[in-house]
């Protein structure tokens, strides 16, 4: 097999990553590696690499690190139009890698990760667009969304998805609900909320699982929706949230699932899409069916899980 991965610059130096590359080179495959060192090189490498599979010189484009790049390669990848031969992996390098460890591929072992691309079947998984822009995991949306993106960087290095609660519960009477209409199929609900998720995967923020019912194959989106409520029940509903995933708030959210959702407001919303900060007082998220071939581990989100 021929595979390209696109590394993220700041992992370049990991032994754990030659380490990787040697074994499957050892295998008797053909690795190429492309680091990024500057904003637009991950898109762009994915663009080469997707002309390159077209002349049936790749067969598997790899991205190597946290959400974010995984956001970045496989959106650019499918703008370029990758043909049915070409496949996509994962070599998961970031904080919280939530993608990657729901859908059951080794975070822990790197060698193990890159493997999957020449040992195991690629399947076909759904991604989500809003307002055109690529997700593959989750959208979250309001307060959680904020306390995301404000997080100190050293604090969730040294709390993983704890810092998001300390973080939250210190910032919290600064923060405001968001107020809106959300429509989808079937559904229609308008008011104050404190949090939103639309899922195509399960989880974010370190491994807060936020749409526990979403699969990756269905052609449908998950949408979960936290009402603002007011005193002590608002600060329990957040650090339950975060501490333990929409189960700890079953009975007062408000969900559903379509193939659509659209947003709408007077006010600005703060969204994180795959981990990247959107602005935004109108959206329409779509679900854009079996789109990517991709190589998962042995609990993928799909029906099977």
């Amino acid at each position: 097999m021929k595979v390209r991965l696109i590394l993220h610059g700041k992992a370049a130096r990991d032994p754990r990553v030659r380490e990787a590359v040697g074994a499957v080179r050892a295998d008797g495959h053909v690795v190429e590696v492309r680091v990024t060192w500057e904003a637009g090189d991950a898109s762009r490498f994915a663009r080469e690499a997707v002309a390159e599979a077209r002349k049936g010189a790749i067969d598997c484009i790899v991205a190597g690190g946290g959400d974010g790049t995984v956001n970045e390669v496989f959106a650019a990848s499918l703008a370029a139009e990758p043909p049915e031969s070409c496949s996509f992996g994962i070599l998961p390098l970031g904080t919280a890698n939530d993608f990657a460890r729901s859908t059951g591929i080794p975070v822990d072992d790197l060698t193990a990760a890159l493997r999957l691309v020449t040992t195991t079947p690629a399947r076909r998984i759904d991604v989500g667009s809003l307002n055109g822009r690529v997700f593959v995991n989750l959208v979250s949306g309001g307060f959680g969304s904020r306390v995301t993106v404000e997080t100190d960087p050293e604090l969730k290095s040294r709390l993983g998805g704890l810092a998001y609660v300390v973080t939250g519960v210190t910032r919290f009477r600064e923060l405001s609900a968001n107020s809106g209409r959300f429509r989808a199929e079937g559904f229609e609900w308008e008011g104050s909320f404190l949090a939103l998720a639309i899922g195509n995967g399960r989880q974010a923020g370190g491994g807060i699982v936020l749409c526990p019912e979403a699969r990756i194959d269905d052609g449908l989106l998950d949408l979960a929706i936290l009402p603002e409520l007011t005193g002590d029940a608002r600060l329990e509903a957040f650090t339950q949230l975060w501490r333990q995933g929409a189960a700890a708030v079953e009975n007062i959210q408000i969900r559903t699932r379509s193939a659509w959702i659209e947003y709408d407001s007077h006010e600005e919303l703060h969204v994180n899409l795959d981990g990247e900060p959107v602005k935004t007082r109108h959206f329409r998220v779509e679900c854009r069916p079996a789109s990517l071939r991709v190589h998962l581990g042995s609990t993928p989100l799909d029906g099977t899980a």
